[in-house]
């Protein structure tokens, strides 16, 4: 059994939570080639929606928002459809779907985008990451500096993306803002070092972030919209300063967003418990926070101290369709089997065993 903090209801925004358990964003590259997820991502989400809050792996805005194979796009007719399969799956058993918009920037390869062009991001510099493609890893190239013109655009590309998750059936959306993105990098002063009103500072870095979030609100609403942040994580070849530095940003940034009255705060945490507390006594609404390395009687801690609202489960939940029944009961889990996360088909997706064989 766990802690009885995980079993109180919730309000948030205008959904009405059972518990405090979410399933968090996770890559799992089972969409069709042209980004439209099919009807094994339907059933995965469907499987998992006794969580409550199910947020969709991370899905691209545009073209150029897209870094790797077979993730899912939200920007086509086709993909509205697709997304609209995976919404009735989730609220037929009784979840609620927010769709993450994920922007991966210089986080990509042309061989992995349907336009095959340099990717965008806020400065030209390459993260020098090794990107899988269907030819084998190769290293992501420099991407191309996104003119202020440009960051209009982008803006709008996720705002037509908020309004089409909408469209598709989804209760709200996720900002990712984290985990080395596009709207990371552009807080990140090694990946941004533009000398316009887009760099340079830290009002300057948090700008485009900023705007992004008030264009999606503005769209659907700050009630359907949240915003996932990963403070000092160095993923996508980040590097956001010493310790000060990050609090320094983050606590513009989230101090910035909090008067947005967005519906939620996601941290992907890396351990600075100073900087979430304050993240805590400024955010008019839930937190939501995820931990590296949280083991299972850990998954309440962070609500019991009272830095969050809500637990997201990320590699229990993946391996575990009735991960709320097994928490409830204290049954035991099934093992993660990595590697079938990326591999596509059915295999460590859909058919991982439930107490109750369907």
């Amino acid at each position: 059994m766990t802690s009885p903090s995980l079993w109180q209801p919730l309000t948030l925004g205008r959904l009405e939570l059972e518990h405090r358990l979410a399933l968090a964003p996770m890559t799992r590259n089972r969409a069709n080639p042209d980004g439209t997820p099919g009807d094994l991502v339907a059933e995965y989400y469907g499987q998992r929606a006794s969580l409550g809050l199910v947020i969709s792996e991370g899905t691209q805005p545009s073209a150029d928002g897209q870094g790797y194979l077979t993730t899912p796009g939200i920007y086509t007719p086709e993909h509205v459809a697709g997304w609209g399969k995976v919404a009735d799956a989730v609220h037929e058993n009784g979840g609620h779907l927010f769709i993450q918009l994920m922007h991966v920037g210089r986080l990509s390869h042309p061989d992995n985008t349907p336009h095959h062009r340099q990717p965008v991001a806020p400065s030209a510099i390459s993260a020098e990451q090794d990107m899988f493609t269907a030819e084998g890893p190769k290293k992501t190239p420099v991407p191309r500096e996104l003119s202020v013109a440009e960051i209009q655009d982008v803006i709008g590309e996720f705002r037509h993306a908020a309004a089409s998750a909408i469209a598709a059936g989804a209760d709200g959306v996720e900002i990712h803002a984290a985990n080395g993105y596009l709207l990371h990098q552009f807080l990140a002063p090694n990946a941004n070092q533009r000398s316009d009103e887009y760099g340079g500072t830290i009002e300057n870095r948090a700008r485009f972030v900023i705007e992004v979030a008030r264009a999606i609100a503005d769209e659907i609403g700050a009630d359907r919209t949240g915003i996932r942040i990963s403070p000092a994580f160095p993923l996508g070849g980040l590097d956001e300063g010493d310790t000060e530095a990050v609090r320094a940003q983050y606590r513009y940034l989230v101090g910035e967003l909090a008067k947005l009255d967005l519906v939620y705060l996601h941290v992907h945490h890396l351990g600075d418990d100073e900087l979430l507390s304050s993240f805590r006594e400024v955010w008019p609404t839930a937190v939501l926070v995820v931990r590296y390395g949280r083991e299972r009687d850990g998954i309440a801690a962070d609500i019991g101290n009272g830095l969050a609202d809500i637990a997201p489960l990320g590699r229990f939940a993946l391996a575990n369709p009735d991960i709320v029944e097994r928490l409830r009961t204290g049954a035991p889990l099934n093992d993660l089997d990595p590697a079938t996360l990326y591999a596509g088909g059915a295999r460590g997706y859909t058919d991982y065993p439930t107490l109750t064989p369907a």
